[in-house]
């Protein structure tokens, strides 16, 4: 606990006292009604993090109108009628001690998802919107801006009879509220646009809306990024004279980071960028200005440690490390920090679900994110013996499931390491957090008293088997080894035995047969060791599965690392010196390289599963790979669901 006790220090936003330097970022949930009332899942979902420990919970944007949210199924704070289930999420959250802040947005501007806006979005100017530059925003007029005034005084009474302890204003990565206030965006000629004190306007006229709605006691908070980090975008040294600014308007505290829709890794930080990769932002912002800081951005408890004692920032935000254990304040209270399950930043179950399916959060490692109530695990009275084979993701986390329902549970695995594939997809520096799940796993496992059997294949005819109640087979996947010429030479190898053993790999000159996630991300890995590699890939894009946001981050640091992307290159064969690739013109060329290594991908390995079946079809039940080739989340979502139907 002394590691991290300075992050159990009360501290103080304008009246408000806050219980610990340790804050919910506001994200998103996409669980709201239709009507803009939000749903008793995100109310369990909220107050699951507020048992946790956590000091203070900001939600996600809540939007003043209808008309504004422009379909983003996240709450509408417009009618009376939202705030009985308003106020059931404060004072579920305010019993615990953790305060509670509603975040309002009037809108996203131009970069409104268009096939949900049903009509051209509003912004400061007739600019392009985001995700159609053939499509110019409707200015705002004065008397729209005038009545957007009245909505936020309007949407934060409600807010202050339903219970919020403050209100913060998203005005963050280039939303409505940061298009007035950048000079990119912003091309008015009135009042409202020009000078800083002019793009400014927009943003203090509502600060004092809030105020005069809510009184000079409530605090109220402003969600600004100061390094928009492209070519353009705004930068630190112009942010800080609008923070100045803020300050002067009655802000009491600022939540701050980098980033923008041009540069929308930063806005959901994956793995590639790191631990604290916004942390950079606080020093010139304490400078600038006394009141409170907040900082988010992949920290860690150790990095939040880190920036609490540096004294750039009062609170360090914690968004997806908190869905993925909403217990992790009250874990570091208890000295348990091994105990903490490690959000990945894979975005895919985070984000990847709202954008990609329109439907609600959750969590790639936590299945039960955004259905508290309906996954809550509890003990049975009917214990079973429960044989799991294979010990990748999906068999580990079947083990744990069933493990804490009360089940004996022996889990056999046919390598000495548990982790499956993640073990060597979890080799580059940038998937530390890979490499953290397998061994929470491994502690979690041990402290629940499962039996593990390793260096162990477990085949249809083995007596345990039959003694079972139930078995769960994660049988993973195989490497794709298509009838290439060549491709049995000693200068080509597998992605994964490379991955494991690095000996593998000889001189320099390096090339993967294969683009997709695995190819690319061992690509990055070997070129931030000095390697000089190429990616051959038959089709035009480069790991064409990738969640798009994961996918900034990754094709801008294969550039930064000068690795060769060679699309729409045919592999014809496998040389001694390199491989023949056909261009997509026709023409053969051989491309040199000391050695070749197979990504061309995974299938499933189901013999043993389908032998297992066979004997045994009324108790056998397959997850991960076996069931289809995924990501983690899916293998851990196939063993949660297996042991939660126990």
């Amino acid at each position: 606990m002394k590691k991290f006790e300075v992050l159990f220090t009360p501290f103080m936003i304008g009246n408000l006292k806050v219980k610990n330097r340790l804050v919910m970022s506001p994200m998103g949930t996409n669980s709201a009604g239709p009507d803009g009332r939000i749903s008793m899942d995100e109310v369990d979902y909220f107050e699951a993090r507020a048992r946790g420990g956590v000091g203070l919970i900001i939600t996600g944007t809540q939007f003043l109108t209808q008309d504004l949210a422009q379909g983003v199924l996240e709450g509408v704070v417009e009618k009376d009628y939202v705030i009985p289930m308003l106020t059931e999420l404060t004072e579920s959250v305010q019993k615990y001690g953790t305060k509670i802040i509603g975040q309002l947005s009037c809108g996203t501007g131009r970069n409104a998802l268009l096939d949900r806006a049903g009509k051209p979005p509003v912004s400061a100017s007739a600019i392009p919107t985001t995700m159609d530059p053939t499509l110019l925003c409707h200015p705002l007029t004065k008397e729209e801006i005038s009545i957007i005034m009245d909505q936020f005084s309007h949407s934060a009474g409600i807010l202050k009879r339903s219970g919020f302890d403050g209100i913060e204003v998203h005005a963050h990565a280039g939303y409505l509220i940061d298009q007035f206030m950048s000079p990119l965006w912003n091309k008015r000629e009135d009042e409202y646009g020009g000078s800083m004190e002019n793009r400014m306007r927009f943003p203090v006229e509502i600060v004092k809306a809030i105020r005069k709605a809510v009184g000079p006691n409530m605090p109220i908070l402003f969600r600004i990024s100061v390094d928009h980090r492209f070519e353009g975008g705004r930068g630190l040294e112009e942010s800080m004279q609008m923070l100045k600014i803020l300050e002067k308007a009655g802000v009491d505290a600022l939540d701050i980071d980098a980033g923008s829709y041009e540069t929308i890794d930063y806005i959901f930080p994956p793995a590639y960028l790191g631990d604290a990769c916004m942390e950079y932002v606080c020093e010139p912002a304490r400078k600038a200005v006394s009141i409170p800081i907040m900082n988010a951005g992949n920290h860690t408890p150790e990095t939040a440690v880190q920036l609490i004692e540096s004294g750039h920032a009062d609170f360090a935000m914690l968004g997806r490390p908190l869905i993925a254990d909403p217990d992790l304040p009250n874990k570091l209270l208890l000295n348990q920090r091994e105990d903490i399950r490690p959000c990945i930043r894979c975005n895919e179950d985070c984000i990847g679900r709202i954008i990609g399916r329109n439907t609600k959060i959750s969590c790639s490692v936590n299945p039960q994110v955004g259905f508290e109530h309906r996954f809550a695990i509890h003990k049975t009275n009917n214990t079973k013996k429960l044989v799991i084979v294979g010990g990748g993701p999906s068999g580990m986390e079947a083990a744990r499931v069933a493990a804490l329902k009360g089940h004996s549970v022996t889990l056999f695995e046919k390598e000495t390491n548990l982790g499956g594939q993640l073990t060597s997809a979890a080799t580059p520096p940038f998937k530390s957090k890979l490499r953290e799940l397998v061994g929470w796993y491994e502690i979690q496992l041990e402290k629940l008293g499962v039996e593990l059997v390793r260096n162990t294949i477990i085949e249809s005819y083995h007596p345990i088997l039959k003694e079972a109640d139930h078995i769960i087979v994660g049988p993973g996947a195989e490497a794709i080894v298509p009838p290439i010429p060549g491709i049995n030479r000693k200068n080509v190898v597998g992605a994964i035995e490379s991955h494991l053993d690095k000996d593998l790999i000889k001189g320099n000159h390096i090339i993967i047969t294969g683009g997709g996630l695995t190819g690319c991300d061992l690509a990055l890995e070997l070129a931030m060791e000095g390697k000089d590699v190429s990616i051959i890939e038959m089709g035009d894009t480069l790991a064409p599965g990738i969640l798009y946001i994961n996918a900034v981050s990754l094709n801008r640091m294969l550039d930064e690392f000068g690795v060769k992307q060679l699309t729409n290159h045919k592999v014809l064969a496998f040389e001694d010196n390199g491989v023949m690739v056909e261009t997509k013109e026709g023409e053969q060329q051989l491309i040199k390289a000391d050695t070749i290594i197979n990504a061309f991908g995974m299938k499933p390995n189901t013999r043993v599963v389908d032998e297992i079946s066979r004997l045994y079809p009324l108790k056998t039940r397959c997850i991960g790979d076996g069931v289809s080739i995924g990501k983690v989340g899916q293998a851990v979502r196939t063993g949660f669901y297996a042991a939660m139907s126990l």
